[in-house]
């Protein structure tokens, strides 16, 4: 699997935390019914390795599913295990650095250009610009001044209204978790997954090519 060509293709990165493994479920198979193809499971999530091989084997190869919130080695390792198809850190960690060493699929943490550079050159396939909501899209913007090849995606207080535009600044992807999630992954009230699939299906079209118009230094719209 080429993890850049796919979530370059996909442009929304669903980010799963729930308080158990069942509702994990639940939230990926709403998200995959409403077109949402590529997610990661939070390793906060109760259970979370056990949601990653249970839908692994329950939902079509096509759908992306990876390990979020990955920290240690071990859970690199374990995540892998489970049939995660990449790991994502929120920084430079030593999971980060296990992932790279094994040629996992890493979707490494940063936020400075030097942590950038640093996560690249650990063998990062993508850097995640953690926490992006933070600094906006013009940082991201900015970051691709001097590191105009670097492939970035905006992850951490990205909404439906922001997303267009951190894909217009540069980013090839974005990673959404509660403003998509919402509280599907904390209640088993029956309007909670109806309101998630309403909810996809607002960012699937927030994420479209033709949103995200402008690109800078003379991009075309991917």
């Amino acid at each position: 699997m080429n993890l850049l060509e796919e979530i370059t293709q996909r442009r929304l990165l669903a980010i799963i935390r729930a308080d158990s493994a069942e509702r994990a479920l639940r939230c990926m198979r709403t998200l995959i019914d409403a077109g949402v193809t590529a997610m990661e499971v939070s390793l906060t999530t109760p259970g979370g390795l056990d949601a990653i091989t249970r839908a692994r084997s329950q939902c079509p190869p096509a759908v992306l599913i990876g390990a979020g919130t990955v920290l240690t080695a071990d859970q690199a390792d374990a995540a892998s295990a489970a049939g995660a198809g990449f790991i994502v850190t929120p920084g430079i960690t030593p999971g980060a650095r296990r992932a790279a060493a094994t040629e996992v699929p890493l979707l490494c943490g940063a936020l400075t250009p030097t942590e950038v550079i640093t996560a690249l050159d650990l063998g990062a396939t993508a850097v995640k610009i953690f926490p992006a909501g933070q600094h906006g899209p013009g940082y991201l913007r900015e970051l691709r001044g001097p590191l105009p090849r670097a492939p970035l995606v905006a992850v951490g207080g990205v909404d439906r209204e922001t997303a267009p535009q951190y894909l217009a600044a540069g980013a090839v992807a974005v990673g959404v978790g509660s403003p998509l999630l919402g509280p599907a992954g904390a209640t088993d009230a029956p309007r909670a997954q109806d309101d998630l699939a309403k909810r996809a299906a607002a960012f699937l079209e927030a994420v479209e090519p033709r949103h995200a118009v402008g690109r800078d230094r003379g991009q075309e719209t991917r």
